[in-house]
């Protein structure tokens, strides 16, 4: 199986000022759902991990959270694409948990549930934490440079604070776009950059 799984606020939608909370706050970034169908059109399936300290807080509640998922499968699905599965961590930071990322415990949770071998996987998004988590797993990293990300540059060398062997790219769209080119080659060598999209 084609696995790639991205975190959600700031890769698939803008970052807000603070917690998104209901529906009517959800938008996504430009092009990012279409690049969610494209991934599917070519196999593969994504999935979300997230976390949602915003639950542990008290701010939201899960029916809210689900309602804000709703609208976004039913735009992507609008697009002709899928998000298989939205992987949560609803504690707070002070919880201590397996599941908060850079905790590896989602991403576990996802290769146990579609039997995928981490070294397999795409780790994809723009939050450090999502990567490192990703690392922790033995998958391959992917930032895109939109949301926490965006003051970086994807043709600039890799920030320090980052997982060796990350490749950058401009967006979720430019990620997708290198990914289908390359189609079943190998993922390039550590400390390589993919072409800019």
């Amino acid at each position: 199986m084609k696995l790639a799984i991205l975190d959600r606020d700031g890769t698939l939608n803008p970052l807000g000022d603070d917690y998104i909370t209901s529906a009517d706050e959800w938008s996504a970034i430009p092009g990012a759902l279409e690049a969610v169908a494209r991934l599917n059109h070519a196999g593969w399936h994504v999935v979300l991990a997230t976390n949602q300290p915003g639950l542990g807080r008290g701010l939201l509640d899960v029916a809210a959270l689900n309602a804000i998922h709703a609208k976004m499968h039913r735009q992507v699905a609008a697009l002709g694409g899928r998000i298989d599965a939205v992987f949560f961590c609803p504690h707070a930071d002070d919880e201590g948990c397996a599941c908060r990322e850079p905790a590896p415990g989602l991403l576990e949770q996802i290769c146990e549930r579609y039997g995928v071998e981490p070294h397999e996987v795409r780790v994809v998004g723009s939050c450090t934490a999502h990567l490192q988590a990703g690392a922790a797993l033995g998958a391959q990293l992917h930032l895109v440079c939109t949301g926490h990300s965006a003051h970086l540059d994807p043709g600039a060398p890799l920030p320090a604070d980052l997982p060796p062997g990350t490749l950058l790219y401009a967006s979720l769209g430019g990620f997708a776009d290198q990914l289908l080119a390359a189609g079943a080659a190998p993922p390039p060598a550590a400390g390589t950059q993919p072409a800019r999209a």
